[in-house]
């Protein structure tokens, strides 16, 4: 489990491809620290396992499942990234809860800079807007966010990104047209499950 609280930005040294999947090598300077082998880290919000770990770079595997449900099937040498390790049970939850399960990818359609914010619009599957609610949370690249604005003719959703955010994510390398790793909130998953289960 993750808070959507970035820890860091990595960089990608090299990914090897496969048929059915690939490998990637990600690098970050004072992240890894007591991370080990098989250890979870989120990489733009998809759960991902460390299968190597030397100095400030660390190998995952990626299913072709993955790539074709992410946006990481975009990522070459050089990308950029938003990292962050699995939660501690005695960490602050400053975010929302972020599983690393990447429900489907956005664009990005506008961006709008203002004095001390800035505006992103994206499109959203049409799947997944029934889960997102304003003033709720949405996981955008790994980065847990709060929904400013819905609009459900557009399948779009507006949020403001303060400068920490900018600085701290690479959200603030977006562009018009950029893909987006999406998670919606998982607690709206389970209220709608239990409802359809509990009218059979």
């Amino acid at each position: 489990m993750f808070t959507g609280l970035v820890q860091a930005v990595g960089d990608v040294v090299s990914v090897k491809r496969g048929n059915e999947s690939a490998i990637f090598t990600f690098q970050a300077a004072d992240f890894l620290g007591d991370t080990r082998i098989g250890d979870s880290i989120a990489v733009n919000g998809v759960c991902l396992t460390a299968i190597a770990i030397s100095g400030d770079t660390f190998d995952v595997d990626v299913m072709v499942q993955t790539l074709k449900l992410s946006s990481l099937s975009h990522l070459e040498a050089g990308s950029s990234v938003n990292l962050e390790l699995a939660a501690r049970v005695s960490d602050r939850l400053g975010g929302h809860i972020v599983q690393g399960h990447v429900d489907g990818v956005g664009e990005i359609t506008a961006i709008t800079p203002g004095e001390k914010w800035q505006r992103v619009d994206l499109l959203v599957p049409e799947h997944l807007m029934r889960y997102i609610q304003p003033q709720g949370s949405i996981t955008i690249d790994g980065t847990s966010l709060t929904v400013g604005e819905l609009d459900d003719g557009k399948n779009q959703v507006s949020v403001w990104l303060i400068p920490e955010t900018l600085r701290k994510t690479t959200l603030g390398l977006l562009k018009v047209g950029s893909a987006v790793n999406i998670e919606v909130d998982v607690l709206a998953k389970y209220v709608e499950r239990l409802m359809k289960r509990g009218g059979e």
